[in-house]
């Protein structure tokens, strides 16, 4: 039999409330399919992994709930010199959405966004001057499936949650409403595919646990070239990523996030299922 190197997906607890076993499937299903041989561990206990020719955060699911915890498996893959993918650079600087800023310093268009250090409502008004904006979202720095994120009417408050608490503030975007949220997938670097996320009937949030729903996209030379320069502004080049996009009123593209640590990559859209994926994760295994 040929030698099957062997990788470990970082996985939630056993307890974790979202569904994550079929996405984890359709990954498994196109690592195998590379040759690889793959093992579960749990991100928050994962014990000896120093027997792996990879290690993938593929499904870290929840870490936004323990930053601390978060950090310090970082620190140690790190320390243990541990094959990871991506890199421990690319996932820590990915893990705070300060990156945006970043990124519109090197000149990439994204969602418009003010950084509050301790969210009240004076902050909030004078985030929406700064903005011109009078509709609003407010979302921790470090979030993940929409955790704690809020839509915030024209004259309204902070919400309880977020008041004292460092928030990124941004612009609600027209485009989520008319046409939704874009994802485009890469692997290598090389494009595999997109699909489009449409929030439920009331509420802006895609995500499928609040009605989000997803359909292909055939994603434009200008969306592909957008998510390419956000990420060639990585601290190194992703092994896979997925580039979240939305419109303004005018329909001009912004980068609204970069997935790299964790995201739902929607493999059943791809036309090869998966097998990019499986290829560019098997080429970075360490033999």
């Amino acid at each position: 039999m040929p030698f099957q190197p062997r990788v470990a997906i970082l996985v939630p607890a056993a307890d974790y409330y979202e569904k994550w076993q079929p996405a984890f499937g359709r990954k498994a299903a196109a690592l195998a399919g590379a040759g690889l041989a793959v093992e579960q561990r749990m991100w928050g206990d994962p014990g000896d992994l120093s027997g792996f020719d990879l290690i993938l955060p593929l499904f870290a699911w929840g870490y936004q709930r323990d930053v601390p915890g978060w950090y310090a498996l970082l620190d140690r893959l790190e320390a243990e010199g541990l094959p990871v993918v991506n890199p421990v650079p690319v996932l820590r600087w990915n893990s705070d959405k300060a990156y945006l800023s970043e990124l519109a310093a090197k000149g990439v268009v994204v969602v418009p966004t003010v950084e509050v250090a301790a969210l009240d409502d004076a902050g909030l008004g004078e985030a929406r001057t700064t903005l011109g904006a009078d509709e609003l979202v407010v979302k921790p720095a470090i979030s993940g499936g929409a955790d704690g994120t809020h839509r915030i009417a024209a004259g309204a408050g902070g919400p309880a949650d977020a008041l004292g608490q460092r928030r990124l503030v941004q612009p609600m975007m027209a485009g989520i409403l008319t046409d939704g949220e874009f994802s485009l997938f890469f692997f290598d670097g090389r494009f595999s595919h997109a699909i489009v996320k449409r929030p439920a009937a009331g509420d802006f949030r895609v995500q499928e646990q609040f009605g989000g729903r997803e359909t292909a996209w055939d994603a434009s030379d200008a969306a592909q070239a957008l998510a390419a320069a956000a990420l060639a502004a990585a601290p190194a080049p992703p092994v896979y990523a997925r580039v979240d996009m939305v419109g303004d009123a005018a329909g001009v593209l912004h980068i609204m996030e970069l997935e790299l640590i964790e995201p739902s990559l929607f493999l059943h859209f791809a036309e090869d299922k998966g097998a990019a994926f499986g290829r560019a994760v098997a080429g970075a295994a360490v033999i």
